[in-house]
């Protein structure tokens, strides 16, 4: 899935662009997204052996950047690890369709949690559903 930053949904106003990220509620909505997500992977069977760290802070911290900087907020993502090559960033774990809908499983849970807007919850599900299925590399579990 190419890299391609969103563009504002409403409340554009001449000389400021409002993002997606801003609409939601910018880094609180993003960090309450990923926690959430990775309570639920903290003990998922399939999942956190993924996971090559101990703690999990470093592969949440990871995913919030990129989610903030996909979504229009800050660059930190790619100021501090380069291109985000989702694909190559996980070749080296096997990703089928198990692993694929556990992930969704629980990254449904964080959306939910958000309370979201029905149309922002819906952009942003399409995305990560998008994400999750372009991430597939084994069609077996």
């Amino acid at each position: 899935m190419p890299f391609v930053r969103p563009v504002a949904l409403s409340g554009r106003t001449p000389g400021e662009a409002r993002t997606f990220y801003d609409e939601v509620g910018g880094a609180e909505t993003f960090e309450r997204l990923v926690a959430r997500f990775y309570e639920g992977v903290a003990g998922d069977e399939v999942l956190r052996p993924m996971y090559p760290e101990a703690d999990l802070a470093p592969a949440a911290e990871r995913l919030r950047m990129f989610l903030e900087q996909y979504w229009g907020g800050p660059t930190t993502y790619s100021e501090q690890r380069g291109h985000p090559r989702l694909r190559m960033r996980h070749a080296s774990f096997t990703v089928g369709p198990l692993a694929r809908d556990r992930w969704l499983l629980h990254m449904r849970a964080a959306v939910d949690s958000l309370g979201l807007p029905p149309a922002q919850e819906a952009v942003l599900w399409d995305y990560l559903e998008r994400a999750a299925h372009s991430l597939l590399n084994s069609f077996e579990d």
